[in-house]
């Protein structure tokens, strides 16, 4: 399987041994995080999927970082993964209790950033 995309990067893997090749990338940023859904391939060219949650923390002493969480996504769990998902998301937008405010004015409303980590400073 050949990828010509400009998109196309190498990285190297945990082992730092052979290098695997990222085919497609989306960023998604959803208030203080930011979504990385990263296609790669392995050796044997099969596609898979990594997703990675980033949001930026600080600690007492201001020095902010980055904590990351990974989940590697194979083809032969895309199906299930993907049913489970659409489930969930169907039970909460159905037993979402109702807000009074239809789902356009809560997108355009302002909201105030609270981190919970500040309050118990």
């Amino acid at each position: 399987m050949n990828f010509d995309s400009k998109d196309k990067t190498e990285n190297r893997d945990f082992e730092g041994s052979k290098f695997r090749e990222k085919v497609y990338s989306k960023v998604v940023r959803a208030g203080k995080r930011t979504y990385f859904f990263d296609v790669k391939a392995t050796r044997k060219d099969e596609l898979y999927l990594t997703i990675t949650e980033s949001k930026k923390r600080g600690d007492y002493d201001d020095n902010a970082f980055f904590e990351k969480f990974k989940i590697f996504l194979y083809r032969e769990d895309f199906e299930n993964f993907s049913n489970g998902l659409a489930d969930v998301l169907d039970y909460i937008k159905e037993n979402q209790p109702p807000t009074g405010e239809d789902e356009n004015s809560i997108l355009n409303r302002d909201f105030v950033e609270v981190d919970f980590d500040d309050l118990v400073k």
